[in-house]
């Protein structure tokens, strides 16, 4: 299979860089060139955004079995590339977001749940809910709903993250100490690896899958107990895990995904929204999804091997609590050792 991908240096486009090489694929990545590609694949420079923007892409010689894009800005970007390519190439992915869908959701939602309003393939950016359902508004229309797949991800989790989730609360559990564990434990939570979103979406190519798909895992493949005891296991850090009621967190003016990553409160929109997707159309598709020790090991390893550091989107707002705010709510009775709120 010859694969171009739109992207493909950091975190998802990364990752389906490596598995397609790990497949023997011919993989051609097309990139601004502010990271370094995969070895092993065809680099192409050039920045979508600028005038001439794509000349190297329009030059390069041959055909691609499959594009897959990752853009998440202005859906613009997505038109162009998929207009020159769309005579040059048997499908185009997009790799989009469950942003799409109106908010709230509800738990539960599908495929077919109502989309957000107002978008449009070539509108500048805007937000990232309306740039993404552009983006796939471009890609269908250059490339038509039965040669065109939209991979409506999820929560993302796993190595070369960028937007510093998981990374942050491996972090943190490795200071060791007492540290604000959000509860419930058993809170469900729902994301996908992203070497199992790779693997899912080169398998879609060989099987010329189409349409949309909300690609994450089941809902409660993992709690917020199972993430943080298997960062607990992997970090072997003398920490302890003060779990803490919603209210408490709430009221100490703490806020959910931004200052504690991937929690949400229980019977909250936020948590139905995102933690509560159907996808048992992408499992019937083949979606396998490995355990959360696994992802949390995996992305231990890579975080050390980097020096700790993650990188950081620059779009993106740096996430994780202040120390001087967690101390606060831990000195007040904010948790406590071996409880479950």
């Amino acid at each position: 299979m010859r694969l171009l991908l739109l992207g493909g240096t950091e975190f998802a486009g990364r990752a389906v860089a490596e598995a397609a090489l790990g497949r023997g694929w011919d993989v051609t990545v097309f990139h601004r060139g502010r990271h370094e590609p995969p070895a092993g694949v065809r680099s192409l420079r050039g920045d979508r955004t600028a005038p001439d923007g794509l000349a190297a892409l329009d030059g390069a010689d041959g055909d691609w079995d499959a594009v897959v894009d990752t853009w998440s800005a202005a859906p613009r970007a997505v038109r162009d590339a998929a207009q020159l390519l769309r005579d040059r190439a048997g499908r185009y992915v997009y790799v989009s977001s469950c942003s799409v869908y109106a908010w709230p959701r509800r738990a539960g939602y599908t495929e077919d749940a109502p989309l957000v309003q107002d978008a449009s393939a070539d509108a500048g950016p805007t937000d990232y809910a309306r740039d993404k359902r552009g983006g796939e508004l471009a890609a269908v229309g250059a490339f038509g709903a039965d040669r065109s797949l939209l991979v409506r991800a999820g929560l993302i989790l796993g190595p070369y993250e960028n937007i510093g989730r998981l990374p942050w609360w491996l972090n943190r559990i490795a200071r060791g100490g007492p540290f604000l564990a959000p509860g419930p434990r058993a809170l469900p939570l729902q994301y996908v690896d992203v070497r199992d979103l790779a693997e899912w979406i080169l398998d879609s190519v060989e099987r010329r899958t189409s349409g949309p798909y909300n690609l994450v895992g089941p809902p409660g493949h993992a709690t917020m107990g199972s993430l943080l005891d298997a960062c607990l296991a992997v970090t072997g850090a003398p920490a302890e895990p003060r779990w803490t009621a919603p209210e408490t967190i709430l009221d100490a003016g703490i806020e959910p995904w931004l200052h504690l990553p991937v929690w949400l409160p229980p019977d909250s929109e936020g948590h139905a929204s995102v933690h509560g997707a159907d996808v048992s159309r992408a499992l019937a598709a083949g979606l396998r999804c490995r355990p959360v020790e696994d992802t949390v090991a995996d992305t231990w390893r890579w975080l050390r091997d980097i020096g700790g550091v993650p990188p950081q989107r620059p779009d993106r707002p740096a996430v994780g609590l202040d120390p001087e705010r967690e101390a606060k709510v831990l000195a007040a009775g904010g948790g406590v050792p071996g409880t479950t709120p």
